[in-house]
């Protein structure tokens, strides 16, 4: 991957969808899927994004979501998020693992291995 072309993949994972998709909708995601809680403010989330365009740079066609989450948000509370980011690994629309506040792209590219 090029550096602009990373930039450019950084730029797109920075934005966090505010219109979240119901759970019925994520449930029914066909294939591997990456759904990342979190907020643009958090400190921890702004750490963990460089660990996750590493991870997610070698393994194309993993749908990455990232849903802003906060009190009162079903999706996140359907997931029982407490803290940020939080990444919840998906296949077929059923968790396969979970990591809270990764703390390096091994880790989580050892969760999507699990979805791939």
């Amino acid at each position: 991957m090029s550096e602009q072309q990373e930039e450019t993949r950084l730029e797109i994972n920075r934005t966090y969808l505010r219109d979240e998709p119901t759970r019925d909708a994520v449930d029914a995601l066909p294939g591997a899927t990456l759904l990342e809680f979190g907020t643009e403010w958090c400190g921890y989330c702004m750490a963990a994004q460089p660990l996750l365009v590493e991870a997610l740079a070698a393994v194309p066609g993993v749908r990455h979501l990232k849903v802003e989450d906060g009190a009162g948000r079903p999706l996140g509370r359907s997931y029982r998020i407490k803290l940020w980011p939080a990444l919840i690994f998906l296949k077929d629309g059923v968790e396969q693992a979970r990591l809270i506040r990764p703390q390096g792209p091994s880790e989580i590219r050892d969760a999507l291995r699990r979805i791939l």
